[in-house]
């Protein structure tokens, strides 16, 4: 019996002992954490099964695998700059974590201008950019995907294949340059971003009041954009590889007539001016006569089969919008390998982008490459890096700014080429002469420019005691120009041109930068404290040239160069430089996490002012108050996360004036080889020191030194404040600042009678802006693992003008007898108020005169005096281009594999002048007479077509009604879909069997509607004139991890 026992107990152990293993197994999960935004593995990530202690990371390649507890739990996944996330599994259950980057994380390192700062501890005007966002708009310009995305930055452009755009921090704050400065790895500079690889991008930093960017002094009063760019990480060599393609519409185009139309309009233009319409010039032959009621009717009109005499030109019915516009091509491709150990890290990529533009034969190409590396040669003691970067760019501009217009104005009766296929079609006789704009864009197709860039630092770091930095940084940024433009023979219609030329036009550029700084970071107890003191030179050297030759008898590629002309020949060239020493310092200062102090000074000399204001001063300081660390406020944490409130004020600088500014200046007026010049145009100045009265030296005098000349200086008064609930789900900020621009340098026009050199750059201008910026955002996951994050911006300010010198008072608009534009936004529009149209007998009569040009159909001016006349006196400040605010909508959501994101851009209660449009699509006689015109046009009024807002078309502008009215002021208001992505990740569980880390594709479309005022006229409120058009977008994209 006790053997039987035994042996039972035996087997029991050995069934238990057999079954353990199955048990272990049964009870765990595995599975993958990677990162959203570029899907690589997340090593050290915290996994822990909620409501108990039981937990592990993730190793190196982001695997885990834990033993549940519970059959059914839930597990938490968290790293330090991560949003935390849950996931309800089940055992045996193999998953994959997708984690985003927590922006909004309080304990995120900001760089802040020569050092860094954890992000509760700032207490100046910092936007944080999220890199992801701005890599989901298919731009060669990385600017252009943050626009409407941070509040109080406005970026404007248009659809330029190379992608430049402008951008103005909290408004316009000078009346010179308004650029923001860009610290790209440390070194400033005013280059184009649009030469930056956007997927070398690490993280931007937007600092906009004074307290923040004063460390940059001089050169900060627009703002500061830091960009810092991506370095090597520990763990396994990374291998990325994107790419994208995006196919590009013009879908705005406007409305224009075609040949039918357009001479129906001609006969009504004659005939309301009482002419003969068959006395045209242009072909068109009419069969018309009058009605039973005496009005005139058109029955049929006729054209000729040729244009010209000579049968080279058929008559066509051209569209040239069509004619001059094709469908872009877009295409990107990204390769970079980097890694990272104890010893050091690198970053290495090449990038090509070429862009096809919207205009025919327009396009831009961009190669890359980046290396960015840093070696430890002391552990924790002595490190020396590198960041450089070379770009290579080339791009065919369109031949004129105007081309757009070009298009509008060309007859449709003209062909595009000539009968044979091979010349190009012009006008005839009769006709205007406008150029046929794509002829222009053909033979611009060569024009292409190079431009060479070599940008980046070496740096090395010395940390001799803890808490000690000792670094120097000698940063370098060359750049070189080149371009050839080739003007061609032609002869369109009646145009021609038998001088065929070449100019080469070279720009070298070369601007260095040396900091040193020491920064010393103490705890003490509950005081925090670190301080930094530096040295920064700054030099700039440009060397340009140009030469020209004319007369080629070979007009290909090959053959135009200047040695190959047997014309004229002429070369100029200069060179210029200035440079900047500066001295700086900043503190910062935390008392128990609660109390917050920053103060800042930079010291600047430039080598553009005299000696009497050679160096200026900009102080600033910040302070902070963390309120939801207050013991008091213990009780709300558990739905109050982070409430700080913080107040700046500080002094920045601009000198961005001409180098030259404080000389005075002579310069060569030569003659161009006319004999007769020397006795018509001689000078007397005695640049010789040899005496005499008569001295035909050639020089003349275009500009009077100024040595008291000195900086401008902006002051910004800022207040705001940061909030958090429910562990910053629930996140934003609000902002109220006061920015003042005093001493803007201005250069003042100035009476003949002072004789030539009369122009002279001072100081004498101030500018004020009042501002507001709000942002907003929540974010959470639902149960069944949608994860969203909704966010929102919105930032409007008030620009007025408040001092100007008197003799220049009323050079920026106004009526030159004491209503100018002090008060005022810089750049308002000046004009009359259009009343309507006259519409009766009895609106004329009961109207003040207008010259003789009151009559049925035409615009009705307001008489503001009430003196019976319609002049200058009436009048009025009738637009602002400032908006009242912009605002900007991100939609980011994610379940599973997939991921959708929307961006919305909106600009609210902005005026804009469509004089350049509306002039050629409501008017027949305003200019152009001859020209193309829009369809608008053939809804003017008439007698039976009363209720047309559109004046009547006459051939005769008797009413003066080019003058600048309100019909030319309309409301440029916008909502736009900026942009709307779909991606899908392909699982880790697959994609590991390919040995690819990570896999996504994805489709985006841009600018895929526009809402706009009801009012407006044109097609596109964001590009009102003839600027290139803003096209519509589609990408397909892939994004590649190894």
């Amino acid at each position: 019996m006790k053997r039987l026992i035994f042996r039972t107990k035996r087997s029991m152990v050995i069934f238990l002992m057999l079954l353990f293993p199955i048990l272990s197994i049964a009870q765990v999960v595995t599975g993958k954490v990677i990162l959203f935004e570029d899907k690589e593995a997340l090593p050290g990530v915290n996994v822990l099964e909620k409501g108990t202690t039981n937990g592990t990371i993730t190793d190196i390649d982001g695997n885990f695998s834990i033993h549940l507890k519970s059959p059914n739990s839930t597990l938490v996944f968290s790293m330090v700059g991560m949003i935390k996330q849950e996931k309800r599994v089940n055992v045996g259950d193999k998953v994959d974590i997708v984690l985003q980057p927590d922006h909004y994380q309080l304990d995120q390192i900001v760089v802040t201008g020569y050092s860094t700062q954890k992000k509760s501890d700032l207490t100046g005007s910092v936007t944080v950019v999220s890199v992801d966002d701005m890599m989901k708009s298919a731009e060669n310009n990385p600017l252009k995907g943050l626009q409407g995305r941070v509040p109080g930055m406005e970026i404007t452009a248009n659809g330029n294949p190379s992608g430049a755009a402008t951008v103005r921090i909290r408004g316009i704050g000078t009346l010179n340059n308004n650029d923001p400065l860009f610290v790209i790895d440390g070194v400033p500079t005013r280059g184009g971003m649009h030469e930056l690889n956007s997927n070398d991008i690490e993280n931007i930093q937007v600092l906009k009041d004074a307290s923040a960017a004063s460390i940059y002094g001089s050169r900060a009063a627009n703002g500061v954009i830091i960009v810092t760019t991506k370095k090597g990480k520990e763990g396994k060599i990374k291998l990325n590889f994107d790419a994208y393609v995006t196919q590009t519409f013009y879908n705005n185009k406007l409305e224009v007539m075609n040949a039918k139309e357009y001479g129906q309009a001609l006969w009504q233009a004659t005939v309301n001016s009482s002419e003969d319409p068959n006395k045209n010039n242009i072909g068109y032959t009419y069969k018309w006569g009058y009605d039973d009621n005496g009005e005139a009717a058109l029955y049929d009109m006729y054209l000729p089969k040729y244009l010209d005499t000579d049968k080279t030109m058929l008559t066509s019915d051209t569209d040239w919008f069509d004619a001059v516009s094709q469908k872009g091509l877009l295409q990107s491709y990204n390769l970079s390998v980097s890694n990272g150990s104890e010893r050091g890290d690198y970053f290495f990529s090449l990038g090509y982008l070429s862009n096809d533009g919207t205009l025919k034969y327009t396009s831009f190409d961009r190669f890359s490459a980046r290396m960015n590396a840093s070696y430890h040669i002391i552990k924790d003691v002595l490190t020396i890096g590198e960041n450089f970067s070379v770009n290579r760019t080339s791009e065919v501009q369109i031949p004129d700014d105007n081309i757009l217009d070009m298009a509008l104005k060309a007859l449709p009766l003209i062909p595009v080429h000539t009968v044979d296929g091979k010349g190009w079609g012009g006008p005839t006789t009769g006709m205007n002469d406008r150029h046929n704009p794509a002829r222009l864009l053909y033979d611009n197709k060569d024009n292409k420019y190079a431009y060479w860039r070599l940008f980046g630092n070496a740096y090395i770091n010395l940390q001799p005691l803890k808490g000690l930095n000792l670094r120097s940084s000698f940063g370098l940024d060359y750049t070189n120009y080149y371009k050839r433009n080739m003007v061609h023979s032609y002869k369109t219609g009646t145009l021609n041109n038998d001088l065929s030329s070449v100019t080469l036009g070279g720009t070298y550029t070369t601007k260095w930068t040396w900091s040193n700084t020491a920064s010393y970071a103490k705890q003490i107890g509950v005081h925090n404290f670190d301080v930094l003191a530096g040295l920064e030179m700054y030099k700039e050297e440009q060397i340009n040239f140009s030469a020209y030759k004319d007369g080629f008898l070979v007009e290909t590629p090959e053959q135009m160069w200047p040695d190959m002309g047997i014309g004229t020949s002429k070369v100029t060239g200069g060179a210029t430089s200035y440079a900047l020493l500066s001295y700086f310092g900043k503190a910062n200062y935390a008392y128990d996490n609660r109390y917050l102090a920053s103060v800042t000074l930079r010291y600047d000399g430039s080598s553009r002012f005299g000696k009497n204001n050679r160096f200026g001063t900009f102080p600033a300081f910040s302070l902070g108050y963390r309120i939801s660390e207050e013991a008091y406020m213990e009780k709300t944490r558990e739905w109050l996360s982070d409430l700080k409130l913080r107040f700046g004020w500080g002094q920045t600088g601009n000198q961005e004036t001409a180098n030259t500014a404080v000389h005075t200046l002579y310069v060569t007026d030569y003659g161009m080889g006319d004999p007769t010049w020397t006795s018509l145009n001689g000078t007397s100045y005695d640049l010789t020191g040899k005496g005499g009265t008569s001295l035909p030296s050639g020089y003349k005098k275009v500009q009077q030194g100024n040595p008291d000349l000195k900086w401008e200086t902006t002051t910004q008064t800022n207040i705001g404040l940061d909030f958090g609930f429910f562990d910053q789900k629930l996140y934003g900020t609000a902002e109220y600042y006061i920015k003042k621009t005093k001493d803007i340098l201005v250069q003042p026009p100035y009476l003949g009678i002072i004789g030539e050199g009369g122009y002279c750059w001072y100081n004498g201008a101030s500018m004020e802006n009042k501002g507001f910026e709000v942002s907003l955002g929540y974010r959470d996951q639902t149960p069944f693992g949608l994860s969203y994050d909704i966010s929102g911006n919105i930032s409007g300010y008030r620009n007025k003008v408040t001092k100007l010198p008197s003799d220049v008072e009323n050079s920026y608009g106004g009526n030159g007898k004491g209503d100018n534009i002090l008060g005022r936004p810089i750049n308002s529009f000046y004009g009359y108020i259009a009343d309507g149209l006259f519409r009766t007998e009895e609106d004329i009569a009961d109207h003040a005169t207008q010259n003789g040009g009151e009559d049925l159909g035409r615009i009705r001016y307001r008489d503001l005096n009430d003196d019976g006349k319609i002049d200058d006196d009436d009048r009025t400040w009738i637009g602002s281009p400032h908006p009242d605010f912009m605002y900007g909508l991100n939609i980011e959501l994610s379940y599973k594999n997939f991921d959708l994101s929307a961006f919305f851009y909106g600009v609210n209660g902005i005026d804009v002048n469509t004089y350049a449009v509306k002039s050629e699509t409501d008017f027949w006689s305003i200019n152009d007479v001859r020209s193309n015109k829009g369809t608008r046009l053939l809804n003017a009024w008439s007698p039976s077509n009363p209720n047309s807002d559109i004046p009547a078309i006459t051939a005769l502008n008797e009413n003066d009604e080019g003058r600048l009215s309100t019909y030319f002021i309309e409301n440029g208001s916008f909502l736009k879909l900026r942009n709307l992505q779909l991606g899908y990740t392909l699982p880790c569980k697959i994609s590991e069997k390919a040995f690819i880390e990570k896999f996504r594709i994805y489709v985006s479309g841009q600018n895929l509607f526009t809402i706009k005022s009801k009012n407006f006229s044109g097609v596109d409120p964001e590009n009102a004139g003839f600027g290139y058009p803003i096209p519509t977008t589609f990408t397909v994209g892939v994004n590649i991890g190894f």
